[in-house]
């Protein structure tokens, strides 16, 4: 298991815990840190995502003054958004939006849970 302090770390609740594993490994090149039934992380590159299962300590509710649904997600960069595009549709999964954005190219895509994933590529070409 790594040492949390060496990454940005994101939770996110999810209803299945082995679902959402599979989901972040399979597709978008996650690695399991550390696995239990009621919790998992998963990292790739500095960012670690916390997995958190209806029976773990952080699944506690939100006050509902602070819920903001589909406010927050992660923010994965690619070179080529339409290969991955492609890749992720090839595999089965679906998109929330169409590409989109005057600054870059985005696309969101949600996790087994309901939670959001945006695929970015840069305007700014090296």
């Amino acid at each position: 298991m790594t040492a949390p302090n060496e990454y940005a770390s994101v939770r996110y609740l999810v209803d299945d815990v082995q679902a959402a594993v599979d989901f972040y490994t399979t597709h978008l090149g996650f690695t399991v840190n550390m696995q239990a039934p009621a919790f998992a992380d998963v990292i790739r590159g500095p960012l670690r995502v916390l997995l958190s299962g209806p029976a773990s300590s952080g699944a506690r509710a939100t006050p509902a003054d602070y819920a903001a649904p589909g406010a927050n997600r992660i923010h994965l960069i690619f070179d080529d958004l339409d290969a991955e595009i492609e890749r992720l549709r090839s595999a089965g999964l679906s998109f929330r939006t169409d590409v989109a954005g005057p600054g870059g190219r985005q696309i969101l895509l949600a996790d087994p849970a309901g939670n959001l994933i945006e695929l970015f590529e840069s305007a700014q070409r090296p």
